[in-house]
């Protein structure tokens, strides 16, 4: 068996991130050794007295940037002479999250993943230990810690075995072909006078995938027009977009 996925969160607040770590689908797969996260405290790397990782920036501004040293520190003590994956930093000036950009991350052996503070980080430790830059959105949150675990998780769920189901990941939205995910019931039949529809109590596998695949299709084209354009969609696909009149989608 190969070594799991190594993911490590290089951070101020490491209890923020043991807390979303050790719970639920990814602290069933950190228990049964299917991934290997671990938050780090930069805090212990700090040269200074007071074991400070933040500062003034030169020039003025408001607000503190977190200093280059303690961060320099703790990817070479993370990382070491071997390393072979990817550093990552979760700030807003980066890449856009994407399902197709997770799965590329997913495919490597071990990420490094620096969490920001404060106003922002001395570029000079971004410029010699991070290779990508990854935004998960046009907000601006007061740390990194959120977007890391949103990839972490994001990552985390195409390693085989942390979901219960292989087919689980390529059925949701924004991946295989894209689409966004088609509408799903569970019991009771009938729930404040809306029925659940029955195609899907019929039986019939080739039908219900169908449906599926159709409303995913509505869906997509209401909500998301932009991913059609990417989905690998088949003739009778575009037939039924054009039979529903979204041929200019």
């Amino acid at each position: 068996m190969s070594d799991p996925m190594r993911i490590t969160l290089l951070t101020t607040f490491p209890e923020m991130c043991e807390s979303v770590l050790s719970a639920s689908i990814l602290g069933r797969a950190r228990a049964a050794g299917l991934i290997d996260v671990r938050a780090v405290d930069i805090r212990p790397y700090s040269a200074s007295k007071h074991k400070n990782t933040d500062d003034y920036p030169f020039g003025g501004g408001a607000g503190m940037l977190m200093m280059a040293q303690p961060i320099a520190d703790a990817m070479k003590d993370v990382c070491g002479p071997d390393f072979r994956g990817l550093r990552i930093f979760m700030g807003p000036k980066g890449e856009r999250l994407t399902q197709r950009l997770a799965e590329e991350l997913a495919a490597q052996p071990e990420l490094v993943i620096l969490c920001g503070h404060y106003e922002g980080v001395d570029q000079r430790a971004l410029d010699h230990y991070i290779d990508r830059e990854i935004s998960i959105g046009d907000y601006v949150l007061t740390g990194g810690e959120i977007p890391a675990l949103a990839l972490t998780d994001c990552i985390a769920r195409l390693i085989p075995g942390v979901l219960g189901s292989a087919s689980s990941p390529l059925e949701e939205s924004f991946s295989g072909d894209r689409l966004l995910e088609y509408p799903q019931y569970t019991r009771p039949r009938v729930f404040e006078g809306e029925e659940v529809p029955e195609v899907l109590l019929n039986g019939d596998h080739a039908k219900i995938a169908r449906w599926r695949r159709e409303q995913s299709l509505l869906i997509t084209a209401a909500r998301r027009p932009d991913l059609l354009g990417q989905a690998r969609l088949t003739e009778q696909d575009r037939v039924f977009l054009h039979e529903n009149g979204l041929d200019e989608i």
